[in-house]
């Protein structure tokens, strides 16, 4: 084995939990985007959400994005086919599906379906890049769902034999996939293409991509209402879902991988329980604080397995 370079230091325990806090800072912020996504599916329509929240991510990137991106153009001409699937995946289609499905179900429904993610995450690193997932993963993933599990059914195991699957829940099921695709992709991304310069390519490439949809969504299905409603949730899921969350989770795929940041995504129906308590006016009962206690403990099983000293460059 290779020594470690002279200069060189071992992280320090903030350095390693920080890709986790910005991890978690992500998906409490989507958790939000589920709750407004369902709540304003009767004055958006699912391909005018997505580009609302995609223009307004793209006007809030581009004054520090673009400087950023000057003298990248031969960078970014040789991994245009790379920043387009990255468009499509995770800006164009994805979303697309997720307001579509929010259409037909409950948030709360939608995230349960959301909380399928790690596994597609863990099967899409396997077949592309030989990933493994370690037995702590597992039991961590496993402990966490459990916790799900005890938000959606209140406590009372007994619902699980009532739940009901509608065309909603299949659809969002099936979109997973398509969010494991562009994890397990952004490790491909550039090196010399920075968080920002790469998240606003990816956006500029999603938003050309979902204008024809979007005219034929407006010509042949219906126009989104210019209702307060409206106006809210596409600026919070532009600048806090869009803008600072993928900002946060590019850079925490980035330092630690997607297979272990997918386990963190079952923080995000905790995240929207809470929320539902606090911005719904929702009761909180014993059975959220269990659950979410029993996700939590499964998110840091998964994601604080021991590994071989890691190090950083000196500054």
């Amino acid at each position: 084995m290779p020594a470690a370079p002279a200069h060189s230091r071992p992280v320090s325990r903030s350095e390693a939990l920080y890709p986790y806090l910005l991890l978690a800072l992500c998906n409490l912020f989507w958790a939000g985007n589920w709750v407004l996504g369902r709540a304003a599916h009767d004055v958006m329509p699912p391909v005018a959400m997505t580009f609302g929240r995609w223009a307004v991510s793209a006007m809030c990137l581009a004054p520090l994005a673009i400087p950023r991106l000057k003298g990248k153009g031969a960078v970014l001409r040789r991994h245009w086919l790379l920043i387009a699937a990255l468009g499509f995946l995770g800006v164009g289609f994805f979303q697309i599906a997720v307001y579509t499905g929010l259409r037909y179900t409950s948030a709360i429904n939608a995230v349960l379906m959301n909380s399928a993610s790690p596994l597609y995450i863990i099967a899409i690193s396997w077949l592309l890049d030989g990933e493994t997932v370690t037995p702590r993963q597992l039991l961590g993933m496993m402990i966490s769902f459990c916790g799900i599990v005890v938000i959606i059914t209140r406590g009372r195991f007994a619902q699980l034999l009532h739940l009901q699957f509608n065309i909603g829940d299949l659809i969002i099921l099936l979109t997973m996939p398509t969010w494991g695709f562009y994890c397990v992709l952004l490790r491909r991304a550039p090196k010399s293409l920075d968080t920002l310069g790469l998240l606003f390519a990816v956006n500029i490439a999603g938003l050309a991509m979902i204008v024809p949809a979007l005219a034929v969504e407006a010509a042949f299905i219906r126009m989104p209402q210019a209702t307060p409603l409206a106006g809210i949730a596409v600026l919070y899921i532009g600048v806090f879902a869009s803008f600072l969350a993928y900002i946060c989770w590019n850079k925490g795929v980035e330092m630690v991988g997607a297979n272990r940041a997918g386990f963190t995504s079952h923080l995000l129906p905790a995240f929207a329980t809470v929320l539902a308590v606090f911005g719904l006016g929702e009761t909180l009962h014993v059975y959220h604080v269990i659950g979410i206690a029993v996700v939590l403990c499964g998110v840091w099983l998964a994601t604080s397995a021991r590994h071989k000293p890691i190090v950083a460059p000196l500054d």
